[in-house]
């Protein structure tokens, strides 16, 4: 097993002098609005003015922040930047109160035309369980935790 992927109780001491904190969550674009107006499906509510807007900053109920940068953007500091056009390179996971979010959370983003990749179904581990992709190909899971 590699160190990467070992708990903190048993892996190496990497960075033990680094303390860190989850803060922010990056995604690339190729067309900001399209972008934006899949994520408003899922509940944020950014403003309509943020669609024109190279960066984009939305802050999560827990203190994490969502982050948008166009893929201009990415270039402008990154000689080396290549997009990503493969589905399935990374993935976003959102949490919902209720299966029946999950139902319908998922059927209103394949009405407007995004992405179904996987159907909801209720999964072994206890979940209701949909995945779909962003329109730049991002795994987006939608979950919710299945009745005991």
């Amino acid at each position: 097993m590699s160190d990467a992927s070992k708990t903190a109780a048993c892996g190496a001491d990497y960075g033990a002098d680094m303390e860190l904190t989850l803060d922010v969550i990056g995604l690339v674009g190729s067309d900001m609005a399209a972008g934006l107006a899949f994520y408003r499906r899922l509940g944020p509510a950014i403003p309509a003015e943020a669609d024109i807007s190279p960066h984009v900053e939305f802050g999560l109920p827990g203190g994490i922040r969502l982050c948008w940068d166009t893929e201009e953007v990415m270039a402008s500091f990154d000689p080396e930047f290549a997009a990503v056009t493969k589905a399935g390179r990374s993935s976003i996971g959102f949490a919902a109160a209720s299966p029946a979010e999950i139902d319908s959370g998922y059927a209103d983003l394949v009405a407007a035309g995004h992405h179904g990749h996987l159907a909801p179904w209720d999964a072994f581990w206890g979940q209701r369980y949909a995945v779909g992709h962003d329109p730049d190909g991002v795994t987006v899971d939608l979950f919710a935790q299945l009745p005991q």
